[in-house]
């Protein structure tokens, strides 16, 4: 997911509901289900439904190329590292909540409200959210350190995650 004006965009990955790292199979798969559940002859054609159809395959067209992919690849990570945030901040600044199935973390911003981000988000930007019994960490497709940008709920401010693979959080304190 890309920053938009204080939300997350979806990135062409979303579309397709694919993983960054996902193979050409796993997205040519995707969009093969993801282009007939949305395409306008087999629903009630409405205007949002013929959007996604063109999302669908403005995603497939970018994605199902290697030099085009590359390129867009490149685009995402330039997008991700040149956001001005207000902070940098990582896993172990933030509070975690444990909600069952998904995982919340949250950092209070200085009007007040939040910027979170939960692991249902996490895992479609390609990182997941790991427990084991002595702390919470977050795994990364290539397993170097990355980073996303979160905006507050209320304001324009914006803080960065740093996300390093090598960090555990312990568990104390936290759930």
């Amino acid at each position: 997911m890309i920053l938009g004006s204080n939300s997350v965009r979806e990135t062409h990955y979303d579309v397709l509901f694919v993983k960054e790292d996902a193979s050409y199979e796993e997205i040519r798969a995707s969009y093969r289900t993801a282009i007939l559940n949305s395409h306008p002859d087999k629903l009630n054609s409405d205007h949002e439904t013929g959007e996604r159809f063109l999302r669908v395959h403005k995603a497939w067209e970018i994605l199902s190329d290697p030099k085009s992919r590359t390129a867009y690849d490149s685009e995402l990570r330039d997008l991700r590292q040149d956001v001005v945030a207000s902070e940098d901040i990582s896993l172990d600044d933030m509070i975690i909540e444990d909600a069952g199935e998904v995982m919340e973390l949250y950092y209070q911003c200085q009007c007040g409200d939040n910027f979170s981000v939960d692991s249902l988000e996490l895992n479609q930007m390609g990182y997941t959210l790991m427990r084991d019994g002595t702390g919470i960490f977050v795994r990364t497709p290539d397993a170097l350190p990355a980073s996303i940008v979160l905006p507050c709920g209320s304001c324009s401010l914006l803080v960065r995650l740093m996300i390093n693979p090598d960090i555990k959080v312990p568990i104390d304190g936290y759930l």
